[in-house]
């Protein structure tokens, strides 16, 4: 057995292939269809880059997908954002597509999207910068062959797109050593004497969860540095339905579930429970309500409809139902158990209960919940 750059064994189908493998054909499509200007060592042009984001049909009759279902200015600003020498920040709330649309802009700007680093608590100063081998380090001291180049300094050697995600989780300490990198466009290697300049199509990327704001704040100094585009949650009820179908259905296809449109009731049901609790008032708008302490989010639905799906298909008979989802939405609502619980069981009574053609959802949600 051999093993590919990507550390699959050969012939084997990935779980979840990169962005820029998953959607091959239509970036080649785009890419022959598209002769307007590109940025130095883009693949495509900032319109073909939006046309692969936002969907849509090409001159040969090529239907391109909605990797993205949102307002088509925020995208049109993060293109071209990039094209410019400002770094981006997409900022919203947790399950807001930050990393889905990061990953994409990379694919459709660079044709690769795994020049990332991951940000955490314990994120060191070297993912961003650059670190040692050090069995070579001993043997022959400080050289280039020593150093091992982080995904930054690649996508600057490179004239690629770096992604950092989740930004504010990385220690202030360690987010500042972007500050330099983003002004200036170099990178220091103070132990070789050298530096690395990036090379022409460079830029980062970097997402961040506006409910960790005041975990690790950006400096000022970073904040100028990055151009910050606000991905909003879903405007209407409908559009959040088409977003998790169409997800759903992408996950669906690689885990061999049941096709979406078989469940497309249920998951109607599923972003309208999601919904009235955000906003705190029912659909109708005559009922106010209590928000529990989680997010719900457009990702926890998808996570929610697919878990569904896949206990439909593994021990029931295929079809999405009331009872396949019910253990599902309880637990992405009650986080809490004390406070999440009874704003729950309140819900259920007062919204649910009341609802035509909702009794098999209000008895199964009921059932778990008891």
């Amino acid at each position: 057995m051999t093993v590919s750059e990507t550390g699959n064994a050969t012939g084997a189908e990935a779980l979840r292939p990169h962005a820029e493998d998953a959607f091959a054909d239509e970036l080649a499509a785009l890419a022959a269809a598209d002769d307007r200007p590109r940025p130095v060592n883009w693949r495509l042009s900032p319109w073909a880059v939006a046309t692969y984001l936002l969907g849509g049909t090409l001159p040969d009759g090529t239907v391109i997908t909605p990797k993205y279902v949102g307002p088509r200015r925020i995208v049109e600003v993060a293109v071209t954002t990039l094209a410019t020498d400002r770094a981006l920040l997409l900022l919203g709330v947790p399950g807001t597509a930050k990393t889905w649309v990061s990953e994409h802009l990379a694919a459709a700007v660079s044709g690769d999207s795994t020049l990332l680093v991951q940000g955490t608590a314990g994120t060191p100063e070297e993912a961003i910068r650059y670190g040692w081998n050090y069995a070579q380090l001993l043997a022959h001291g400080p050289s280039r062959d020593a150093l091992v180049p982080s995904p930054v300094m690649r996508a600057m050697s490179d004239g690629m797109t770096a992604r950092v995600e989740e930004l504010t989780r990385i220690p202030a300490d360690v987010q500042d050593t972007l500050i330099t990198i983003l002004s200036e466009k170099t990178l220091p290697v103070p132990e070789l004497g050298q530096e690395v300049q990036a090379v022409r199509g460079f830029n980062l990327i970097a997402t961040a969860n506006d409910r960790d704001r005041g975990v690790n704040d950006l400096s000022s100094a970073l904040r100028r540095r990055f151009n910050t585009v606000v991905l909003p949650l879903p405007a209407t009820s409908e559009a959040e339905v088409d977003i998790v179908s169409r997800r759903v259905d992408q996950l669906g296809r690689s885990l061999d579930l049941p096709a979406v449109p078989e469940g497309l009731e249920e998951i109607r049901r599923v972003v309208t429970v999601f919904r009235e609790l955000r906003e705190g008032v029912s659909a109708d708008g005559r009922t106010k309500l209590k928000s529990p302490s989680g997010t719900l989010s457009t990702a926890e639905a998808i996570s929610v409809v697919t878990g569904g799906l896949a206990l439909a298909a593994h021990f029931g008979d295929g079809v999405l139902r009331p009872g396949d989802m019910a253990a599902g939405i309880l637990g992405a609502v009650v986080r809490d158990p004390a406070a999440d619980r009874v704003i729950w069981q309140e819900y259920l009574e007062t919204v649910v209960r009341e609802r035509d053609g909702w009794k098999d959802f209000y008895r199964a949600c009921r059932e778990v919940s008891a």
